[in-house]
């Protein structure tokens, strides 16, 4: 994953000036502070909503609706396990629970040594190799307990 900056008010306000421009700027505002800090702070709302001139609640509810957009930092890598009826139906809550189990963490969850961020997805369309992920933006397939567990050995 690449790194991503912490967070700066100043750098947050150019970000923000450089997207307002756009027509219905508020989802790409959202996204272009996640590429640069990994999340939309809480602290980043007032900004966004003096740039657009609407609500910190209305940036609130969007925020807070999209599942894409963290209120904190990812962990180094990003596993995005399928969380659709074909892989489930093929061992994917197998996966699932054991990703949870061996991270102790919950879905949206960094485990402790930050090595990890696990997030549910709901079809990545891998249906042929399911249960399916993607590792980083990296398709994975054919996900076993076993396959996880020698994935999870790899990642510093």
């Amino acid at each position: 994953m690449a790194d991503h900056e912490s967070w700066n008010e100043d750098r947050a306000r150019g970000v923000i000036a450089a997207v307002a421009v756009k027509e219905g700027a508020a989802l790409p505002i959202l996204h272009a502070l996640q590429h640069v800090f990994g999340c939309v702070p809480l602290s980043a709302e007032p900004l966004i909503a003096a740039a657009l001139n609407i609500s910190r609640a209305e940036v609130h509810g969007i925020v807070s609706f999209y599942h894409e957009f963290r209120r904190t930092p990812p962990g180094r890598h990003v596993l995005r396990l399928c969380r659709a009826e074909a892989c489930q139906s093929v061992g994917g809550d197998e996966v699932g629970a054991h990703l949870r189990s061996a991270l102790a963490i919950d879905w949206h969850g960094t485990s402790r040594d930050g090595a990890l961020t696990l997030e549910p997805v709901f079809c990545l369309g891998l249906c042929a190799t399911a249960p399916a992920a993607l590792l980083d933006g990296d398709p994975v397939g054919r996900l076993s307990t076993a396959r996880v567990d020698r994935i999870l050995e790899t990642l510093t």
